[in-house]
């Protein structure tokens, strides 16, 4: 840990977003057992949960999130990846994170063992 800093440049950080947990769209999958299961593959540096990152309080997550310039690549499981694109452009744009870094995933309608599956699958087409 360098100057009380958790995180090093580099970092590959993911989020997993779930419309607030009521879309229909998330009916099959255990959100909770997906970040348990995504993180113990320790395929990323961190891995978070936020409820709805298209509105205002999720810009603001994002931008706070990568304010510090640490983390390298972002993977983002949630809508559409042209939506993810549109919609967090602004808060990449305000926290200096080139948004070509994003690595945007739809989660939807997937089960808790296929919605892993799928984030391994996307670690791995980055790579």
């Amino acid at each position: 840990m360098k100057d009380g800093k958790e995180f090093a440049m580099g970092k590959k950080g993911f989020v997993l977003c779930v419309c607030q947990g009521t879309c229909p769209s998330f009916k099959k999958m255990d959100i909770f057992n997906v970040l348990a299961d995504v993180r113990r593959e320790k395929i990323f540096d961190y891995v978070c949960l936020h409820p709805q990152l298209c509105v205002g309080d999720g810009e603001e997550f994002l931008k706070v999130l990568l304010a510090g310039r640490e983390t390298d690549r972002l993977y983002i499981a949630a809508c559409d990846p042209r939506m993810q694109e549109k919609m967090f452009r602004d808060a990449f744009d305000a926290a200096g994170f080139d948004r070509s870094r994003l690595v945007p995933l739809d989660i939807r309608n997937k089960t808790t063992e296929d919605a892993v599956e799928a984030i391994k699958g996307m670690v791995a087409q980055a790579a």
